[in-house]
Formats: structure tokens, sequence, C-alpha cells
């Protein structure tokens, strides 16, 4: 049995007792399934915040920008300096995590996307401060930047605090669902990785459970502790101050 309770919360469930009867010893587990509203097709549109209008963006954004309208690949060329592999991340918000990672990491292209013009610009002023060759970045829908992507083009993923969108109805809208893992399953390499943060244990459900579901992920990690070399961000922050523990997912692409 030791492998069987190592192997069922690796798979969401959680324990919720153990009691004996009958001559057995007997662990019991619950899981919080997906509703059925997750095998809707998504609505069109941004997944993530709105962009708020009346903004200008950065001109510095251009230098910066990734062309939807160039050839993807070979991906590593679009970047200024010559780099190994290359990430995405979606919905970046202030840029902490993205600004952090292309600093360590100066030898990994990375890609940011983020639909809030003013994260956007937080972000690109930060990148150009530092000088960090190893960016490139697009406002607007993460769909777009999936769709032109080359077939396993990328070694991980990281979708961190993603827009819960709350009410029910509006669930449909998640940036995780079978068509969103359906897309990322086509970028990622074989063994390649998306990294899931929230503090929101609805939504942290139905990414287990639409891993679970999908035959090209598995759960890898399923933890309350960060990743190694985490730098926090400021949604994490603000989790932590009004309460909530997040939880860090990681899916492994089969």
């Amino acid at each position: 049995m030791a492998a069987n309770l190592a192997l069922y919360p690796r798979l969401g469930y959680r324990e919720t007792g153990r009691v004996t009867g009958d001559g057995f010893r007997r662990v019991n587990f619950e899981k919080t399934l997906a509703p059925r509203i997750a095998l809707k097709a998504p609505v069109d549109g941004l997944y993530g915040r709105r962009r708020v209008h009346g903004h200008t963006i950065d001109p510095t954004y251009d230098r910066y920008a990734l062309d939807l309208e160039a050839p993807a690949a070979p991906l590593v060329r679009h970047f200024e300096v010559p780099v190994g592999a290359v990430r995405l991340e979606v919905g970046f918000g202030g840029g902490e995590h993205l600004v952090h990672h292309a600093r360590s990491a100066p030898d990994v292209g990375l890609i940011g996307v983020e639909p809030f013009e003013s994260g956007m610009m937080r972000a690109v002023r930060d990148v150009a401060a530092e000088g960090l060759a190893n960016v490139r970045l697009y406002l607007g829908d993460a769909r777009r930047v999936l769709e032109w992507l080359p077939d396993g083009a990328l070694d991980r993923v990281d979708i961190l605090y993603p827009d819960p969108w709350h009410k029910k109805k509006h669930w449909k809208r998640r940036f995780v669902s079978v068509d969103g893992l359906d897309r990322l399953a086509r970028v990622l390499a074989p063994g390649g990785v998306v990294r899931f943060a929230s503090d929101i244990p609805s939504y942290v459900a139905w990414t287990r459970a639409h891993a679970a579901a999908h035959p090209a992920f598995a759960m890898g990690e399923d933890s309350a502790t960060p990743w190694e070399g985490w730098p926090g961000t400021r949604y994490e922050a603000k989790a932590f101050r009004e309460g909530r523990t997040p939880r860090y997912l990681t899916l492994v692409r089969a």
C-alpha cells in the first residue's frame, strides 16, 4: 500500500481518515473534480486581466516586442543573444518573476505575454534598465503566441497567479482548460513542464483535475513550497497578507 499512499496525493487526492474494520486497515481519500463546464469551448478574447485603455505604451516596447508576422522558426533567432532554450510566461503581471528569471538565466530565451498595459510598461522599463537581451514581450492574447510557436519549441511555461474568474459562469475563461492544455502540449517539448501557481483553491483543484484528465500531462509536483530560486510576486505577497496559502503545481509533458 505504500506506493498507493504516495500515488493518490500526486493525483490531487487528499487523505480524510484511516479506519480499521473486517480485518482491514483502510485509508480514505477524497478529490474535488472539475465541474462539467470545464469541457465547454473557451470564449474568444484575452485570457487574463483586461487591458486598460488610454495608456500609451512605452516606445521602448518596440525594441523587445515579439514579431508574430515573422517566421517563428528557428525560435532562438528572435533574441539578441544566443540562447539554448526558450520559455514562456503567461500573464506576468508586474514582471517581477520575468525579470528575475531573465537575470538569473541569461542563456535562456524568455517570452513574456501580458494583456494589461500597465504591467507591460512596468516590465519594459525594468527589462530595459537592466539591459536584458534574452527577453521578448507580447502585449495581448497568449493564444496568439501559442498559435505562432513551432511544435515542441519550449521547455517550460509559467502560469503564475492567473485571473481565477471567480464566477462559475466565467470559469470557461480560465487559461487552464482542455483547449489551453491542448495548445500547451503542442508547443512543449517532451519532458517540458508547465509551472502553475495560485492562491485560489477552486482554481488549484480545477487545474489538478484537468491535468489528470489530459493524456499529454502528468502531475509532477503539488506543493505548498515554491520552486527553487523562486523570487515571489506581488500577487503572492497579497495572498499571504490576506491569509491565503498558495499552491505550486508542476505539470509534466508526457
